[in-house]
């Protein structure tokens, strides 16, 4: 063999490994922006959250890639096609070299198989398995490979942008914002719902709380009030001593006074200044000005959110208010408690009773008074029973069937049957509902 055939053959052997090495270099650069990109799409952000408030720098730097995630992605994905078909490219050129024609099928099944096994499938499984650890290894040179990319970036982004908007795809900013916040809802209810250990009743308590508090902003006060019918209140022109043995039987702090009629809430009477007033007093009770001892009645909207019915209480200290419709007429009143409720479950002291009426028979099925709340029973007893468009059993009954149903009447909505069994006047006052067979007794 002649120097020059030697030469040659020497050139073609260091070309070869030099071009091995550089496949697989280019191979774990392909691995690295895969698995980053779903260790970081992954990540757990309360979590960074936390732990950069405790003063980690990489749980910071994630929690900065992770908001500006357009550009993470954009230079994460273009560094991967870069190595991906550089990868691919030099595979080619050398087996093109030793088999010709054929190189190419070879090249094509054999970087095919390398990059989906270790550059794609490998480390995006190791990143899913590992999200927070393999965040916060990679995020330092992330956000250099970010930084790096980002004009080249930002140019496929505008042209992609210019492309949607030849098509027709207008960007609204607002709609966006929308569409993002109800996608985290959504995230957070999801996690709320895998968040079980077990069907224990405290897990249950714990998931149910939590979605209790993502659903106050969408809960209207006018939903979770206590209706007028149900109030108990006095009238402020009888005899004082009539209305201090009244509110002292009464189980309740705070009593509405109405004048003239009982639409007409001129004041709100607390049972302890009712006390100091008596104390006062003496014995002659009569001489109390029920008028003085009231305070001034706080009216709010029944289309006001329990969220900001809440806030509302807490900025003014207050923990009763008087519902009205938008026509100013009294429907309710709303407290503290009732939002808390909302969240915690029912709050019963010595004077409540749970679900007052509701009765257990022995067939499964379950005797609930009309104006039962539907939020309560999908509580009490894990029901799914729809509560969009009616606050009570009773109207959710009429919503569907589109009429006053007579006593006796049967119907079947959404896996509930219900019988009518009593009608006073134009109100539903008993109802016998049978539950599906999974949900009898409250259990899965």
């Amino acid at each position: 063999m002649s120097e020059t055939e030697l030469a040659e053959l020497s050139t073609i052997d260091w070309g070869f490994w030099l071009s091995v090495v550089a496949i697989l270099f280019l191979l774990l650069l392909s691995a690295f922006f895969s698995g980053s990109e779903t260790a970081l799409t992954a990540v757990s952000r309360p979590r960074m959250h936390h732990l950069a408030r405790r003063g980690d720098r990489r749980a910071a730097m994630v929690r900065k890639l992770s908001e500006r995630r357009e550009a993470l992605l954009g230079a994460l994905l273009l560094g991967n096609n870069l190595v991906n078909i550089l990868a691919a490219s030099i595979a080619t050129s050398v087996l093109i070299r030793l088999f010709g024609e054929a190189g190419v099928a070879y090249a094509t099944l054999g970087m095919t198989f390398l990059i989906l096994v270790f550059a794609e499938v490998l480390p995006k499984t190791f990143a899913i398995n590992h999200p927070d650890r393999s965040s916060l290894a990679v995020a330092p040179v992330v956000r250099i490979v970010v930084a790096a990319l980002a004009p080249i970036s930002m140019a496929v982004q505008w042209i992609v942008a210019k492309v949607l908007r030849v098509l027709g795809e207008r960007p609204n900013v607002e709609s966006r914002k929308v569409e993002i916040e109800e996608q985290r809802q959504e995230a957070l209810r999801g996690a709320i719902e895998l968040h079980h250990h077990g069907d224990d009743t405290e897990t249950q308590a714990e998931r149910q709380m939590l979605k209790s508090i993502l659903e106050l902003g969408d809960l209207d006060i006018g939903d979770i009030m206590t209706h007028r019918r149900n109030v108990a209140m006095v009238d402020i022109e009888r005899p004082a001593a009539e209305i201090v043995s009244e509110v002292l039987a009464s189980p309740y702090t705070r009593i509405p006074v109405w004048r003239e009629t009982p639409e007409n809430i001129v004041g709100v009477l607390h049972a302890k200044a009712l006390l100091r007033a008596v104390q006062a007093a003496g014995t002659d009770a009569g001489q109390i000005s029920i008028a003085d001892v009231a305070s001034a009645p706080w009216f709010v909207p029944d289309s006001t959110t329990a969220l900001d019915q809440l806030h509302a209480f807490r900025r003014r200290r207050e923990h009763f208010a008087v519902v009205v419709d938008e026509y100013g007429a009294f429907m309710g009143i709303a407290t503290l408690e009732d939002i808390l409720e909302e969240i915690v479950g029912d709050i019963d002291d010595e004077h409540d009773v749970p679900l007052p009426g509701v009765r257990r028979q022995a067939d499964g099925s379950l005797i609930v008074p009309g104006a039962t709340a539907i939020r309560d029973l999908n509580r009490e007893f894990d029901w799914l029973l729809p509560d969009d468009d009616a606050t009570t059993l009773a109207g959710l009954i009429m919503h569907e069937a589109r009429l006053l149903p007579e006593a006796g009447q049967t119907f079947e909505f959404h896996g509930y049957r219900f019988q009518i069994l009593r009608r006073l006047r134009n109100q539903i006052a008993q109802i016998r509902v049978t539950p599906p067979k999974r949900k009898i007794g409250g259990d899965d």
